[in-house]
């Protein structure tokens, strides 16, 4: 397996801990200026198998399992234990499809690298644009920057493929889009607890997370 990118000896700033407040996955943060060799295709099917299974998702699908029910955004699943369950189903499988195409399928047909590759200095917005960037700004297996064909293009693709099991009447484009902003925009507001959380833990936490 290559290096653990949350591996960091200098102790330099924009170091990465294994999992955020000790709960929340982050295998795919890479530490600020370090330098990893690719991965390889099993190794980013293992990051997409760790993000989707960690008992943490679980819980947070069950959150957004919740709301969605509470919003009535797919009236068909119905209310009570019953509509949950629905709910909860489909949004656990959005997420994990999504995972495995934006980390693993895609990323190895393009030769993309998934990791989160942290900047760790600067300015507040900075950073903010720098990490809402790596959307569509991505590294190649040999460490170049490129259009995140792996992000967009997957992340659209796992939301064309969900139209295999959601209603009939979910599946007109509007659906498909909204699914697909959904996750581009979780994913976005991930990479910017990523890019501050080892901030966050100095400041608040002393580092204990």
């Amino acid at each position: 397996m290559a290096g653990n990118p949350n591996d960091n000896p200098h102790g330099q700033v924009g170091k990465q801990p294994k999992r955020i407040l000790g709960i929340i996955p982050n295998y795919r943060a890479v530490s600020a200026d370090t330098h990893l060799p690719p991965l390889s295709f099993k190794e980013k099917f293992w990051l997409a198998t760790q993000d989707t299974f960690d008992y943490s998702d679980f819980i947070f699908v069950g959150g957004l399992s919740g709301i969605a029910m509470a919003q009535k955004s797919e009236p068909s699943f119905g209310q009570g234990a019953s509509g949950y369950g629905q709910y909860y189903w489909h949004i656990f499988v959005d997420g994990g499809i999504e995972n495995y195409m934006t980390e693993a399928i895609v990323p190895a047909a393009t030769h993309e690298d998934p990791r989160y590759y942290t900047m760790g200095e600067g300015g507040f917005f900075k950073r903010a644009g720098y990490a809402v960037s790596r959307l569509f700004i991505t590294r190649t297996d040999a460490g170049h920057r490129t259009f995140n064909i792996s992000e967009i293009v997957g992340a659209g693709a796992a939301a064309g493929i969900g139209n295999a099991y959601y209603p009939a009447e979910s599946n007109p484009f509007v659906k498909t889009y909204q699914r697909w902003g959904t996750q581009v925009g979780l994913d976005g507001v991930f990479n910017v607890l990523k890019e501050f959380w080892p901030d966050i833990d100095q400041a608040v936490f002393h580092g204990k997370y």
